[in-house]
């Protein structure tokens, strides 16, 4: 297939690099030094490596009739391509990114028949230029709502699921990352973990984001964010204590505050008046 993708960041340049691998022919979209990058070696190579040969470019050509375009900036950063992915001759247009605005509304200015949302869980990081991600592992599944795509994914070796509920599934997850996002922050910011009652501050915000998804008319899903609810604060708090010691979460504030920051705002502005706790725990 032909497919394009917005974003050639860690997971841009992740499912390029395993899609293209499976046999598809992808092309990047990037800007500044990476698309300088791209165009020169006309590939992508990973640590151990192996190396998915790629198209770049500096913008999505509208005129051609790909088989998907894959978004994956920041929920923030579509709003200034909304109206190229509209006029696009795409068969399917997929967003694929923390999210806590309902999908009705760019599944209606794109077109409802061939959005797609999917959320990815993998984890990507750059070393040296080059990539070092891991897509299979214990509870590493990516969600997307089109059982079409998530077959095409997992022949790519992208483990992926179908959900129907999208809605239910990218504000459940919000609500649940989000206060780890910010405890991986203060654990970069502070190069220590967090302290027992620091901890307790995010678990108290995470509470109060389950309840704000609840109160929307969700479900909790996946099945852990509704065990997450359920479980004693103290656990939960202990839980974050350890983790922000873990490399894994500490290097999450490497990302920098944005993402959390726009999510919490995305919350509050859903549910006036109820997230004190998470606008606590909002970044500077």
């Amino acid at each position: 297939m032909n497919i394009a993708i917005i974003g050639a960041g860690r997971i841009g340049t992740t499912f390029a690099f395993h899609l293209a691998r499976g046999g598809h022919d992808i092309t990047l979209i990037a800007r500044g030094k990476r698309l300088e990058e791209l165009q020169r070696d006309g590939l992508i190579e990973s640590v151990t490596g192996d190396k998915a040969t790629v198209k770049a470019a500096s913008a999505l050509d509208v005129s051609v009739p790909v088989d998907l375009v894959l978004v994956t900036v920041l929920a923030h950063q579509v709003e200034p391509i909304v109206a190229d992915l509209k006029a696009s001759a795409a068969k399917a247009v997929m967003f694929m990114f923390n999210t806590f605005e309902p999908t009705e509304r760019l599944r209606t200015m794109i077109g409802s028949t061939r959005t797609f949302f999917a959320f990815p869980t993998v984890t990507a990081f750059f070393v040296n230029g080059k990539l070092k991600s891991t897509v299979k592992g214990p509870g590493m599944n990516t969600t997307l709502n089109s059982p079409e795509w998530a077959e095409t994914f997992s022949k790519a070796g992208i483990p992926s699921s179908y959900e129907k509920d999208m809605d239910s599934f990218l504000r459940s997850h919000v609500a649940a990352v989000v206060p780890m996002m910010a405890v991986g922050l203060l654990a970069w910011s502070h190069k220590r973990g967090v302290t027992w009652n620091e901890a307790a501050v995010h678990v108290r915000a995470l509470k109060e984001g389950l309840s704000v998804v609840r109160g929307l008319g969700h479900s909790l899903i996946p099945s852990f964010v509704g065990l997450m609810a359920a479980m004693p604060s103290v656990f939960i708090t202990a839980l974050f204590w350890a983790a922000s010691r873990a490399s894994m979460v500490s290097d999450l504030g490497s990302f920098g505050p944005v993402e959390a920051q726009q999510l919490i705002d995305a919350m509050a502005a859903a549910a006036p008046g109820k997230t004190p706790n998470l606008l606590a725990i909002r970044p500077r």
